[in-house]
């Protein structure tokens, strides 16, 4: 099935109509009578859209709408609301009540269809950012702050400057957000420079192309994620449509009341910034995932696949890299002496030195305890030797810590030293490489620790 969609109307022929329009572009449909029964389905099924009639029996449409949005488990659920034609009073109250869509009576099925797909596509997306960020959250990762509170960026761009003028006039005292006018044919150049909008409303005739213009935001990065609202005329009828499926977020008919476009415009912020807000909560929980919480580096979780990853390029390309396991040495003296804390900051110390030692393509983490693994791609055997020397020899060359009482606690490292890369038939694969380079630390620990050896493999 393509997604499921809850139909919501106390007329059984209104929703055996729209049942069968809808089960034939094979959408799971189920049905609710009443208010009541459409917020417990609602909260039961977990439907991809909710479609509403203003009269409900019980409570009208826009109620049950205000519930929906107002309950944590079905605010997320686009709604859309059904209201009789030629009836603008009922589509500002719709909008009010927080309906993402408004579709008037009667309904072709041609519009219904590219309205609830792009309910649908913005239902999906919500739907798996939330997914995702549930599970970081259950792994103990932090919400990120809200950001609800600032105030977003609206560019204009409309078929003229005199029409974007116009909607910003209406627009004034109704949105709280920066409004920019832009023009069709200036507005990629502006986007190049850094000056994004978090949403775009583009007349359909913007730059004799509006449709243009959706393509080509959706095609930018900085621009994938933004909203897009389409005004149209009666006559754009296809056209806006067809804007639906090239990715706007939203229809607005030329000359509406500006409360409904300013309604409509709040709508699309909220749910950009709710985007934006779950993005950034994946990525700190993805940064999380991958770094170690004291030092910042990357955790042994991230550096494993990464080091398959170098390896797989280096045999490809035919380049050689290498790997250092690093221990520091007498780490267990350092806690047992002047406790976990000044251990803690002598981990930070060495931690930083070594990545300020290296190239900003290499990988270096912290493998474990005191051990810290670092992997250099496209590196010879001469180059390594000198990069481990020189880190050995960053480590111990000044006190790495300050004790309580004031004395200075200086460390050193071993390493061992593995080459890896395109050695024909016997290439070793990265757990053999790791081996070597552990049985060659452990070496340098027996030889009198604070110095470099290379793996015999290598030799």
């Amino acid at each position: 099935m393509a997604g499921r969609i809850l139909i919501a109307d106390n007329v059984p022929t209104n929703r055996i109509i729209l049942k069968v329009k809808l089960a034939s572009a094979f959408y799971d449909v189920s049905q609710a009578t009443t208010g009541t029964a459409t917020l417990a389905q609602a909260r039961a099924e977990r439907p991809n859209l909710i479609l509403l009639d203003v009269d409900l029996g019980d409570m009208s449409g826009f109620e049950t709408c205000a519930r929906l949005k107002a309950d944590p488990l079905t605010a997320h659920i686009p709604v859309a609301i059904l209201t009789p034609a030629q009836n603008p009073e009922a589509k500002i109250a719709a909008l009010k009540a927080g309906a993402d869509e408004v579709l008037s009576k009667p309904l072709d099925e041609l519009t219904l269809t590219a309205r609830v797909r792009a309910l649908m596509r913005a239902s999906a997306t919500s739907e798996e950012l939330r997914r995702r960020n549930e599970t970081a959250r259950a792994l103990g990762f932090s919400e990120a702050q809200s950001q609800y509170e600032t105030p977003g960026k609206i560019a204009l761009i409309g078929a003229t400057t005199e029409e974007a003028m116009s909607w910003r006039a209406g627009l004034k005292g109704m949105v709280h957000d920066e409004i920019a006018i832009e023009r069709a044919d200036h507005l990629l150049e502006t986007i190049y420079h850094g000056e994004i909008a978090d949403l775009y409303v583009i007349s359909t005739r913007a730059g004799g192309d509006g449709l243009r213009l959706i393509s080509d935001l959706r095609a930018r990065e900085a621009t994938r994620g933004a909203g897009i609202v389409v005004v149209h005329g009666p006559q754009d009828r296809r056209e806006a449509l067809m804007a639906l499926d090239l990715g706007a977020n939203d229809l607005i008919a030329r000359g509406a009341d500006p409360e409904e476009m300013a309604l409509r415009l709040r709508s699309q912020m909220r749910r950009k910034k709710e985007t934006d807000l779950l993005k950034l909560t994946l990525d700190e929980g993805l940064r999380l995932a991958t770094r170690d919480k004291l030092t910042g580096l990357y955790n042994r979780h991230y550096a494993l696949p990464h080091l398959d990853k170098i390896a797989r390029e280096a045999r490809a390309t035919g380049q050689h890299f290498a790997l250092m396991l690093i221990d520091i040495d007498r780490f267990k003296s350092v806690n047992d002496t002047w406790g976990h804390t000044t251990g803690d900051a002598v981990l930070i110390e060495v931690a930083r030195r070594l990545a300020d030692n290296l190239r900003g393509m290499d990988l270096v983490s912290r493998f474990g305890g005191e051990e810290f693994l670092i992997c250099m791609p496209m590196t010879s055997l001469m180059e390594a030797r000198a990069v481990a020397e020189r880190l050995r020899a960053g480590v111990c060359a000044r006190p790495a810590a300050i004790a309580p009482d004031t004395t200075p606690i200086s460390v050193s490292v071993s390493i061992g030293l593995a080459m890896g890369g395109d050695q024909g038939a016997a290439t070793p694969d990265i757990d053999t490489l790791l081996a070597i380079a552990d049985r060659a630390l452990y070496a340098a620990k027996a030889e009198g620790r604070n110095q470099v050896t290379l793996g015999s493999y290598a030799a």
